[in-house]
């Protein structure tokens, strides 16, 4: 399901806090938006991204720039609302005058915010959003950087058929398109592997008491061999804490809403036996030398770890985007677009990147992490060996 979008009026002038990686002159810059909840309810995952995104273009302007111009990346924050997340798209289209934009790592925002971008001619990039209708339901202005969710659903779906069992409990956030779209993936892909859902339920996106499903679980004649949980960061750590609390101790399985280190911190050793699938393996370990020159930039500057893969999405993200450019030998949006749509094999650090014009989603495989201690540990690589449908 999509949030209700609010009813707004784009007031003239209205400022919301921005930063800039570089001058305000047209003539020496190439300006690029990027939109990110850096406050709110998302922070968790987009804040990571933003970070990661600002950390690309100081290299990409620190090696030279672009054509020749330094990269203007334009941080504005949605805060997580949905009317605050269009009006941030009609400043960088009307007062910053942007040619591209990049941001956000859920659809509902992107749901908000990709229209008015796809009104105006501007390419816009999500780093982490990964519902696969997003760019149907746009146009073709709109790109993922990342997978799609019912590429990560089949592989939580296949690896969790492989190593747990056939049975499966199935609990999803009925408020908002990410857990939505996950989940249904996931049933998919699942049953038709010849797997049985015993119970499927749902919840309120901003429930705390997840006592009434817990008691339809407890109430089960047999427990299922795991739990499939699809949820967004702010309630992970609640619903599998009630779970665990209640003694269900069985694999916990879920999608990369889960990438997220404050909800394991909050919980301690609750998250023992849970798994989620994920876009890269956020650890100074990753064999991906690339990764690790990453890994350690982004904990030079910062004064900490990458909390997480988004912040390799976003940076990701950035360098795509300057690729694009370089390839066009423009900063015209419908030549960046164009270039856009015609990706082969970017290096990404997230995994290689082909995009055409059709889809514009590229396929990547999919990390599979498995807490133990509080620690993240490598579970498996996979590729889907069949997708469901957008």
């Amino acid at each position: 399901m999509k949030r209700s979008l609010i009813a707004f009026l784009v007031i003239a002038g209205l400022v919301l806090g921005a930063c800039s990686g570089g001058t305000s002159s047209s003539g020496n810059t190439i300006k690029i938006g990027g939109g990110f909840a850096l406050t709110g309810d998302e922070s968790s995952l987009d804040l990571p991204a933003a970070n990661g995104a600002k950390l690309a273009a100081e290299e990409i302007n620190s090696a030279g720039g672009v054509l020749g111009k330094q990269i203007d990346l334009i941080l504005r924050d949605s805060q997580y609302k949905m009317d605050v997340t269009a009006q941030i798209a009609q400043q960088f289209v009307e007062q910053d005058k942007v040619v591209a934009a990049v941001g956000f790592t859920d659809s509902d925002s992107v749901l908000a915010f990709g229209p008015i971008m796809q009104k105006a001619g501007i390419p816009f990039l999500t780093a982490g959003a990964t519902s696969p209708k997003l760019p149907s339901q746009i146009g073709d202005n709109m790109f993922m950087a990342c997978f799609g969710d019912n590429v990560q659903a089949a592989a939580g779906a296949e690896f969790a058929f492989q190593q747990f069992g056939k049975n499966a409990y199935f609990l999803w956030d009925k408020g908002v398109e990410y857990t939505t779209l996950l989940g249904k993936y996931f049933k998919d892909r699942f049953t038709q592997l010849g797997g049985t859902i015993v119970l499927e339920d749902q919840y309120d996106d901003k429930a705390t008491d997840f006592s009434a499903q817990i008691a339809k679980v407890k109430a089960l004649p047999n427990q299922p061999d795991f739990y499939y949980i699809a949820a967004m960061p702010y309630n992970i750590g609640t619903v599998v804490k009630q779970f665990r609390d209640a003694g269900i101790t069985g694999p916990i399985v879920g999608g990369d809403g889960y990438d997220d280190p404050s909800w394991i911190q909050s919980v301690g050793n609750a998250s023992n036996n849970v798994f989620f699938t994920t876009h890269a393996f956020n650890d100074p370990s990753n064999p991906n030398p690339a990764y690790q020159k990453f890994y350690n930039a982004y904990k030079t500057k910062y004064g900490h770890e990458p909390e997480n893969a988004f912040a390799a999405l976003g940076y990701d993200a950035v360098y795509l985007r300057v690729d694009a450019i370089k390839r066009a030998g423009s900063a015209d949006p419908a030549a960046i677009r164009t270039a856009l749509g015609q990706t082969k094999d970017f290096p990404g650090i997230t995994g290689k990147i082909n995009l055409d014009a059709a889809t514009r989603i590229p396929q990547k495989g999919v990390t599979i992490i498995a807490l133990k201690d509080t620690k993240y540990t490598l579970a498996a690589e996979v590729v889907p060996q069949q997708v469901p449908a957008p």
